[in-house]
């Protein structure tokens, strides 16, 4: 942590500025240092690590007290964390990153299309340690308690212990009336299928609208998010920027080409 008075925190999501989500989040940690919130001015869910390129960012102020600003952004997740970073926090480094807390899941598979998880993968691209927290419920008016007070620990303990290089969290908690307890568990193999659902217009043209099933290749992994959210266990599964197939590539050393 660099030494300065408090911690420097900067916050977003990717259900928007108005969300409960992450309003219930800015509550829960407003105690652990100077927070900064830099969030979508709406919902730019399933936006995972998008940027805008071809048009010109706005943040604008929405409020601003001690130890907390807030800025609704016109970007992305990822936007909203690049902006944060390189414009709007003064040369400063936050100590912590947290997107969320999300309207539902993101385990297993979800990773690679969630906004939420894409901007800690971008705060953790910058070397700075980065957690994702979500809800396993959709509602607007969902009961955001314990997936906020498990937040603030889990914060609370990267802050003080650190993350590893290229390393961040994805905290995902279950939608039940007690949480059974934490576990730190890997990431279910799966896939989604049926994920349009054909519909017509007002004028009869066919529309597609997203939809879908998850498909668990491990349903009674143990050691797996999905089994455990199941269970009514909170899931932690550490992710990492690097993506290489280590493994794989002790088996393809014949196919380079040198020239």
């Amino acid at each position: 942590m660099t030494k300065r008075d408090k911690p420097l925190i900067l916050i977003t999501n990717d259900d928007g500025i108005q969300a409960k989500g992450i309003n219930k989040l800015i509550e829960a940690v407003r105690e652990l240092g100077e927070l900064v919130v830099v969030a979508p001015d709406s919902h730019r869910s399933g936006m995972s690590s998008a940027i805008t390129a071809l048009t010109p960012l706005r943040a604008n102020l929405v409020k601003k007290e001690e130890n907390l600003t807030v800025y609704a952004c016109t970007g992305t997740p990822v936007d909203c964390i690049k902006l944060g970073l390189n414009e709007l926090l003064d040369n400063r480094r936050p100590d912590l990153i947290i997107s969320g807390i999300n309207h539902g899941s993101n385990a297993a598979v979800c990773v690679i299309y969630s906004g939420t998880i894409g901007a800690a993968l971008e705060g953790c691209i910058a070397g700075i340690p980065s957690l994702g927290v979500s809800l396993t419920n959709h509602s607007p008016e969902a009961d955001f308690t314990q997936a906020a007070e498990l937040g603030r620990i889990i914060a609370e303990r990267v802050l003080e212990e650190g993350l590893p290089k290229g390393v961040c969290l994805n905290l995902n908690v279950p939608d039940v009336q007690k949480v059974r307890g934490l576990k730190v568990c890997t990431q279910t193999k799966g896939y989604w299928t049926k994920e349009y659902m054909p519909a017509k217009d007002a004028v009869g043209k066919t529309v597609y609208w997203l939809t879908g099933e998850f498909f668990n290749e491990e349903p009674y992994n143990k050691q797996s998010d999905e089994w455990a959210l199941s269970q009514g266990y909170a899931a932690l599964v550490p992710l990492q920027v690097d993506m290489t197939a280590y493994e794989f590539m002790k088996s393809i050393p014949n196919w380079e080409i040198i020239s």
